[in-house]
């Protein structure tokens, strides 16, 4: 693991932290160290802090992802408003977590993207034989409801015949709708498939993918895809 942050007391308790837990961590003061590292070492997954002098923790996703490098960022962020939030995202990160936070939430959240990395059986997925009496099931490569299409060795997905630009977390929690079409699954379930880990009911994180979900799949003129059930959860459905 490979850990970026330029607050030296956090960064140590961190790197100190998440030995005990058993990863094997390289932590560095600041982007250029972190890509340096990236390129020498390329670790099984990232977690960088997005304010960091000289190339922040976006820049160094940037550059990554433009190079083809896939490997699993996690996000350190103190900036609290969703379009900060999702700018982590459109970097490429695969999930984030807010200062000041807990470092179990942090474990969890390196435990899903990990997970999401393993080899994984022909045929699984985030909610395999969920489909509620709906087939979307093609084969054990594609799925698809709702117009949307996925190729899941591929890691691909479309809209009709737009492709989707979508990053692992994104993809994971298309997948789960798609397979789970026209049936409302609750938040603490979608919590559970895609990170692991319930973060709770006041946690923006959902909401936050969910968001940034609709406005890469949404077309002018064309019906909303993911709809929003009050206190319960999301469906994907054509209305």
């Amino acid at each position: 693991m490979l850990l970026a942050e330029d607050d030296r007391a956090i960064r140590h308790a961190l790197e100190r932290a998440l030995t005990l837990e058993g990863y094997e961590v390289t932590a560095v003061a600041d982007g250029v160290e972190a890509l340096a590292q990236a390129h020498k070492t390329p670790p099984d997954v990232l977690v960088l802090d997005v304010m960091m002098p000289g190339i922040d923790g976006l820049q160094v996703c940037r550059v990554l992802r433009a190079e083809g490098d896939r490997t699993p960022i996690l996000m350190l962020t103190a900036l609290v408003e969703t379009a900060d939030r999702i700018a982590g995202l459109d970097a490429g990160a695969d999930d984030y977590v807010v200062k000041p936070f807990d470092v179990e939430e942090v474990f969890a959240r390196l435990r899903a993207l990990l997970r999401r990395t393993s080899p994984v059986p022909a045929g699984t997925g985030a909610a395999a034989g969920e489909n509620g009496g709906r087939e979307p099931q093609l084969s054990d490569r594609q799925i698809e409801a709702a117009g949307i299409r996925m190729d899941l060795q591929a890691r691909r997905a479309w809209r009709g015949k737009r492709e989707l630009e979508l990053t692992r977390t994104e993809f994971e929690l298309l997948e789960l709708l798609v397979r789970n079409a026209g049936i409302v699954l609750d938040h603490s379930t979608i919590y559970d498939r895609i990170w692991g880990y319930d973060f709770g009911p006041g946690s923006k994180n959902l909401a936050v993918y969910v968001g940034y979900l609709r406005r890469k799949l949404d077309e002018p003129g064309a019906p909303q895809l993911i709809h929003t059930v009050r206190g319960v959860g999301y469906v994907l459905r054509e209305d």
